[in-house]
């Protein structure tokens, strides 16, 4: 069985070799004995799986390895690729929170590929080399672009989704946002919110496909929020390499089939995230509430569709919206292939939508199959995925190129076992806005923030000359929405994409020049996992220079609710300046040299 192709559909002869972990890597790893199923044959056979230099280098029966390879017995074990997800939130605003929690919630499930579609564009490098840091699943990072109060755009601003309502302005996007190396775009097309809350707007097809056209240009694959047939006909016609979702408003027809086909689109259906109960949710408050009776009629409509499609030869992916509400990660990979059989497809279909066909599809053909010289991304696991689906329940073994990192004899770096990077220290200056680029004097981007919804917060910050004295301000003009929690806010990040913690202690607080008619500003400084803490003060018309000390902040309830947090000088991300009152109200404030005091001058950023 010398070099036959298992879960395969290519043949890979010369691939590059290189270890995920640098000097982690085994000096080689003889597998032996592993059930794996022979694509070809469609029979599963005992072999023996050798692994160098953190790739596949034999298959067969009777292998040996050199002096110093592991070897490892696999008796009544089988041995698949490790599992791709092809949609997931690595957000800290569920559970686990932690970007290594999360990481390791992944390889416990045999999940060693994600494609992330949280993240802002600005967080991507920093959070690579956290991810570097570890033992984790490839992440590939996607930039999130949207069309004004569209999905995804509802809730934030241009640094974490671009909008765009016309061809000139998604090609202008694409071509930012490729400054940021991002894997992937992720495209919110369409508006319609599932019979169960008030449309978004939605991208219309000659936007889509220049922005398709763009993203082809700078090598950069687009994945679309798509739900409704009419939709995923514009999104096939503009050549999108994934619906990242279900079509759930009715029955897909023969002209969207040939359309996917033609034009080579995937599909990603995110069943664990439309199931009416899902895994990670508790029982409902109220069964028959008019909310869960629509989930039910959309998740029918789901299963359908994802048959009709594979079974027109559509491919079908595994991604599953995890990191939402209800979709832990981790599990909700492993749910999906549940209930991708539960909706007609086979335990063997399913596995292939979770390694080689998501691997296509994500442009990574080095891994998702046990192949000489594919990537040793490879998952033990007790009972037969390709006859069993809930078998992928059984991880016993996870090897990241080779490498065990879920297992007996898992070896993952300290860092996986921390929850959040260290603390790094700050100079005085935060931002004297200066900079005519939109950065801080940390070389952060500043952001905005502001309520969600179709009607929300409108706030526009610029920076402009001071009056009667040298230098720049930034000036912010707000119209609250009709909202009840109408407010908005400019932040100030303290490390690049707010990423990484700052250490406060080495400062007594805060200083900063203030004017404006907005009633009361809250200067915050916030936190990871929601922590937040708050100073309230009102500005007047004329300048004035305010210097607030830790001791005066005070905790606020995070976002997602629970007791106001103690002060912790080790835990900052943001210090922002937020304005809230009356619906429909309107002001301005202007900042200038926001500053700590109290503490070092010299301090590198």
């Amino acid at each position: 069985m010398h070099n036959r192709r298992f879960l395969s559909i290519a043949w890979f002869a010369a691939l590059l070799l290189a270890p995920l972990l640098a000097g982690a890597a085994d000096a080689g790893l003889l597998i032996r004995d592993a059930r794996v199923f022979d694509g070809d044959t469609r029979q599963a056979a005992k072999v023996d799986v050798l692994i160098e230099e953190g790739r596949i280098a034999r298959i067969g029966t009777g292998l040996q390895g050199g002096a110093e390879t592991r070897i490892l017995d696999a008796d009544g074990l089988s041995l698949v690729p490790g599992l791709f997800d092809l949609h997931t939130h690595w957000t800290p605003n569920t559970r686990p929170a932690a970007l290594p929690a999360i990481a390791n919630a992944y390889l416990d499930a045999g999940v060693t590929t994600v494609a992330d579609y949280h993240q802002a564009p600005e967080a991507h490098a920093p959070r690579r080399e956290w991810l570097d840091r570890l033992a984790a699943p490839t992440v590939q990072f996607g930039a999130r672009v949207s069309t004004p109060l569209g999905h995804g755009a509802d809730w934030a601003d241009q640094a974490t989704t671009r909008w765009v309502n016309s061809p000139d302005a998604a090609r202008a996007a694409v071509r930012e946002i490729a400054a940021y190396r991002p894997d992937f775009i992720k495209a919110f097309t369409d508006g319609w919110r599932y019979n169960n809350a008030a449309d978004n707007t939605s991208m219309d097809e000659a936007t889509l496909t220049a922005l398709v056209d763009e993203a082809h240009r700078h090598g950069i694959k687009v994945f679309t929020h798509t739900v409704t047939v009419e939709r995923g006909k514009q999104a096939a016609r503009a050549g999108v390499d994934l619906i990242a979702h279900s079509l759930l408003d009715r029955e897909v027809d023969r002209e969207l089939v040939d359309l996917m086909l033609e034009h080579g689109t995937a599909y990603g259906p995110t069943l664990a995230v439309y199931e009416p109960v899902r895994v990670g949710d508790g029982p409902p408050r109220n069964p028959d509430s008019p909310v869960l009776r629509q989930r039910r009629i959309n998740f029918a409509t789901a299963l359908a569709n994802v048959k009709r499609l594979h079974e027109a030869g559509v491919p079908v992916v595994v991604a599953t919206d995890a990191g939402m509400p209800g979709t832990p990660h981790g599990r909700a990979t492993t749910r999906e292939l549940e209930l991708l059989v539960g909706a007609g497809l086979t335990p063997y279909d399913a596995l292939q939508a979770a390694t080689a066909t998501a691997a296509r599809v994500l442009g990574t053909p080095d891994r998702g199959v046990i192949a000489q010289g594919a990537r040793a991304d490879l998952v033990l696991v007790e009972g037969d995925p390709w006859q069993d689906e809930t078998a992928m329940q059984r991880v016993r073994r996870v090897f990241l190129a080779g490498t065990e990192v879920t297992g007996p004899d898992a070896r993952r770096p300290a860092a996986n076992a921390r929850d959040h990077l260290p603390p790094r220290p700050l100079p005085a200056l935060i931002d004297d806005f200066e900079r005519g680029d939109g950065r801080t004097a940390l070389d952060t981007l500043r952001i905005g923030d502001a309520d969600g919804g179709n009607d929300r917060t409108w706030q526009s910050s610029l920076r402009v000359p001071r009056d009667g004295g040298d230098g720049h301000v930034l000036s912010t003009h707000v119209r609250l929405s009709h909202s009840d929690n109408a407010y908005a806010a400019v932040i100030l990040p303290l490390s690049r994409g707010s990423v990484a913690p700052a250490g406060l202690a080495a400062h007594a607080g805060v200083s900063f020049q203030a004017r404006g008619e907005v009633g009361s500003i809250r200067v915050e400084i916030r936190g990871q996992d929601g922590r937040r803490w708050a100073h309230d003060f009102e500005p007047g018309p004329q300048w004035r220079e305010y210097a607030i000390e830790w001791d005066d902040f005070a905790g606020l309830a995070p976002w997602g609710g629970g007791d106001p947090p103690a002060w912790r000088p080790d835990d900052a991300l943001q210090i922002a300046f937020s304005v809230a009152g009356d619906p429909g109200t309107t002001g301005w404030y202007e900042l200038d040299e926001v500053r700590l005091y109290g503490g070092p001058e010299g301090v590198a950023p």
